[in-house]
């Protein structure tokens, strides 16, 4: 596993705990990082910034991660852009339009995962 420090991750969740304790292992692997708390801000965020990677919560106020996730692929960056779903849902409960998008790499269900874990698909996704 090598880590580029050029490398931004984007980090769209809405627990706060969760965003920290991602953000701390990505930034100390060396990773840029950039973070949003729902699916309109997440929208925003993306439209102002190119990331190299997603991590998407699913279930978040205002707009959730599958709304937003359609709305983003609507965009030209968007299209491309690797997604990792960070959920507490097993992949085959996700919304069908989550489970075909091509671009969705991973399904990391939270509670049974490291930040060490994430940091791995990650990795693994960016040097594919």
């Amino acid at each position: 596993m090598s880590i580029n420090t050029s490398y931004t991750i984007a980090i769209i969740e809405d627990d706060i705990a969760i965003v920290q304790m991602y953000r701390m292992k990505f930034e100390a692997d060396g990773y840029s990082v950039i973070t949003a708390g729902d699916g309109q801000a997440g929208l925003k965020l993306l439209s102002e910034n190119t990331p190299d990677i997603l991590l998407l919560d699913l279930m978040m106020p205002r707009m959730n991660g599958d709304e937003m996730l359609l709305e983003l692929r609507k965009t030209k960056h968007g299209k491309e852009l690797p997604t990792i779903v960070l959920t507490n849902m097993g992949e085959n409960e996700a919304p069908q339009t989550i489970q075909d998008d091509a671009m969705v790499m991973d399904f990391i269900v939270k509670a049974s995962m490291t930040p060490r874990d994430v940091a791995e698909k990650v990795a693994d996704v960016l040097d594919a």
